[in-house]
């Protein structure tokens, strides 16, 4: 957490006044991992944390408001994502290794903040546009450099005029997004998390460069 904490009041928080802020963060993201989030009550929030109502009120105007702090601080640590894609070969076994590491940065990162994404695709879902900015914002993180990824592919001519950029690292983010927020859902398909990730670089790889990685 960077720069000033203030209160709901707009008071600067002290030292202290942060660390029970971030408690209150923190005990939350816990409850979210266990609980709808929905059911998440302020009072429950201030218990897990050791403290009263009163003082969650004073960092926050409620548990969405909460929840809403949580997400923008995911989305911030998103921009790390754009390293797994933005300036990388695409080329030999280099576009294989780039493909691989894209995967499991991906995977590794919904694993991470599982709780919280949940949260925000149901506020997004529901037409929340906090919710859905956020969601693009994470989304755009690799987007981006993709959609960058295809157009100096096609330049070079190595992927047809005719393919869409946007449109193909679009469809390749979404599809990432989807299969890392049912992670656990493919082991009732027999699927194993060692077949999960390789499989899916190639689908990266192929998407990108319409060819399949090399050996």
């Amino acid at each position: 957490m960077t720069g000033q904490v203030r209160t709901v009041d707009g008071r600067v928080a002290g030292r202290r006044g942060q660390a029970t802020r971030q408690k209150l963060l923190d005990c939350l993201s816990e409850m979210l991992s266990s609980s709808p989030y929905r059911d998440v009550k302020v009072i429950d929030v201030a218990r897990r944390a050791g403290t009263s109502p009163a003082t969650f009120y004073q960092y926050f105007p409620d548990v969405e408001g909460a929840v809403l702090e949580l997400a923008e601080e995911m989305a911030r640590e998103s921009a790390g994502l754009t390293e797994l894609a933005a300036d990388r070969s695409w080329v030999g076994k280099a576009g294989r290794q780039t493909a691989e590491e894209l995967v499991d940065g991906f995977l590794d990162f919904w694993r991470r903040h599982d709780a919280i994404l949940r949260v925000v695709d149901l506020g997004a879902a529901e037409g929340d546009k906090r919710f859905y900015k956020i969601r693009m914002k994470v989304l755009n993180s690799v987007t981006g450099s993709l959609t960058g990824a295809v157009k100096d592919l096609q330049a070079k001519g190595r992927v047809d005029k005719d393919v869409s950029p946007a449109a193909v690292a679009g469809s390749l983010v979404m599809m990432l997004s989807a299969v890392a927020s049912h992670q656990k859902g493919f082991t009732t398909w027999g699927v194993k998390q060692a077949e999960l990730r390789p499989n899916l670089a190639l689908l990266v790889h192929l998407g990108i460069t319409g060819k399949k990685p090399a050996r």
